[in-house]
This record gives structure tokens, C-alpha cells and sequence, in this order.
């Protein structure tokens, strides 16, 4: 379920793929083709959508992928719960017309809305004026039935509203694990998410594990629900991190993959890095074929 053959010199010039955005389809700014145009105007090789919990976006990119020349992964990123912390698997080259892949997603997306409705019965607990309504009409438009709502959306509303100073204040004081209105839902765990991607004809990653803040809990992980790869290059990765996640990989026999978690443009700045900032060569995509199901 590739799209953008390279036709032209140019496009065969074209290097690196950056395997982690957002759209509109979940907590992301941007339409799904128009990642794929910045990641044309970036020279890259390689776009993944992974939006949270679904695959709603991935067609639009696919076609938007043939205009620009552009190679597009199908993805999606799976919220799981191990060891008391929100975990995510990225799944990449995911049969995105499996019925029961689909169902399940679905069923993720309403844990997520419970999960949202106590992270705002929290907020509103300190006292801070906030709704789900608030949330859903800040973003301008009519939220379709298989996209979701995330933190980030959370965030910008608390921006806006004055109670936090940007999306990284919002997250810190707020939202994120610690945080004063942070809230977990029970999830399936990483083993099942891996289970699914597999089932749906893909390949399951670790996604961004320096977030964890624990790499004894990445390594268990790793053991018990057997991902392909692991995300050693990360925004929010510093060099340290790449090192340890690198070695890692190389211990566990992991393919390394790259991705910014672009979200887009928010309050003036680009959450959580911009596309291509992170990237892996191109035969990392045939390593991701090799490894599906």
C-alpha cells in the first residue's frame, strides 16, 4: 500500500523518510496531503502518517503521494498501558481496509473520549473554567467520526484560555504523566497492540521510549510483546538517548526507525518537531516490508 513511484532525477535524489506525523485525522494541525507537500518541499524520500488510533488519514496522503512523487507509508500509532504509563506502537504498512483492524481502532478511540472526559472533570477540579465543548470547537470545524481527540487539543484550548503559557507548559503542569490533571484509562497492552498490527498485515515499532523515562520498563517491553523495531531517533531524543536506544536496537536485533511526531503549528510553535528533523535512509522501508505480519 505504496504510493509515489520516483519518475524524475529529481525525485531519485530525494533522501530520507521521516516515519512519524499527525494529521487532522487525530491531534495534528495539517490535512494529511498537506504533510506530504512539506515533506516534498523537504527533499524527503519517505512520509508516514501515524495518526492516534486510526487510519482515517492515510488515503488522502497515498493520493496526495502520487502528485508530489512522494513515497507514503500507511501508519497508525496504538495508545497502550504498561507499567502505569501510556505506551505507543507505531504500526507501519497496516492493511487500513481490515474490518476488524478498523473495529478495534474504534473501540481505542472511545477509551481515548473517556480518558478526555476525566482529564477535563480533573481540570475543572482545580478550578480552571474548561468543557469538551470548549475543546471540539477550537478546532474550526466538524470533527468526523473516525478522527480523535488528543492531549494536544487539551493544550491549545488551556493556552488560549490563558492558564498555561504554551503546549509544553500545558503538558508539564498539566496533562502529562505527573501532571495535575493527568488522567489513564485502562488500555490494552503493548503485546496486544503488536498482536494487531501483525494481524493487520503490518509491522509493529516502539514508539519514542525515552518518553518513558524508564528503560527498564522499555526493555521488558521489548521482551514480552516483541516489536520489530524501536523509534532510537526522536524529536524529544537527545544524543544520549539515540545512544542507549541505538544499543538497544542492536542488542534486541530491532530495526531502527526515525520520526519528528510532527503535530504542526501550534500557539507559534511546532509541536513536537518539524517534518524531516528526524530521519532514516530509504532501505529502512524494506526492512519494515520484510518484517510484516
Amino acid at each position: 500500500m505504496e504510493s509515489g513511484q520516483q519518475t524524475s532525477s529529481m525525485a531519485d535524489r530525494r533522501k530520507g523518510c521521516d516515519l512519524h506525523t499527525h494529521t487532522l485525522a487525530s491531534d495534528g494541525m495539517n490535512e494529511p496531503s498537506e504533510n506530504v507537500r512539506l515533506a516534498y518541499e523537504k527533499g524527503l524520500y519517505a512520509i508516514a502518517i501515524t495518526d492516534h488510533d486510526t487510519v482515517s488519514g492515510v488515503q488522502e496522503a497515498l493520493e496526495a503521494g502520487k502528485r508530489y512523487g512522494m513515497t507514503v507509508v500507511p501508519g497508525v500509532e496504538i495508545s497502550t498501558m504498561a507499567g502505569g504509563k501510556d505506551i505507543h506502537i507505531l504500526g507501519y504498512y497496516v492493511d487500513t481496509e481490515d474490518k476488524d483492524f478498523l473495529n478495534r481502532l474504534s473501540n481505542l478511540r472511545n477509551t481515548r473520549n473517556e480518558r478526555n472526559e476525566k482529564i477535563i472533570l480533573n481540570l475543572q477540579s482545580l478550578g480552571i473554567e474548561i468543557t469538551m465543548e470548549e475543546v471540539i470547537s477550537g478546532l474550526d470545524r466538524d470533527l468526523k467520526p473516525d478522527e480523535s481527540i488528543g492531549r494536544p487539543h487539551i493544550a491549545d484550548t488551556l493556552v488560549k484560555k490563558g492558564f498555561a503559557s504554551n503546549m509544553r507548559d500545558a503538558f508539564d503542569r498539566y496533562l502529562a504523566h505527573g501532571g495535575l490533571a493527568y488522567a489513564a484509562q485502562p488500555r490494552i497492552s503493548p503485546q496486544e497492540a503488536c498482536s494487531w498490527i501483525r494481524e493487520a498485515g503490518g509491522t509493529p515499532v516502539l514508539a519514542h521510549p525515552g518518553l518513558y523515562d524508564d528503560d527498564g520498563l522499555v526493555s521488558e517491553i521489548i521482551k514480552e510483546a516483541h516489536p520489530s523495531g524501536i523509534e532510537v531517533f526522536h524529536s524529544d531524543h537527545g544524543p544520549e538517548e539515540e545512544r542507549r536506544y541505538g544499543a538497544m536496537a542492536e542488542d534486541f536485533g530491532l530495526i531502527v526507525t526515525a520520526g519528528s511526531d510532527y503535530h504542526g503549528e501550534r500557539q507559534g510553535a511546532v509541536f513536537h518537531g518539524d517534518i524531516g528533523n528526524r530521519s532514516v535512509p530509504e532501505d529502512v522501508l524494506e526492512k519494515l516490508k520484510t518484517a510484516r505480519g
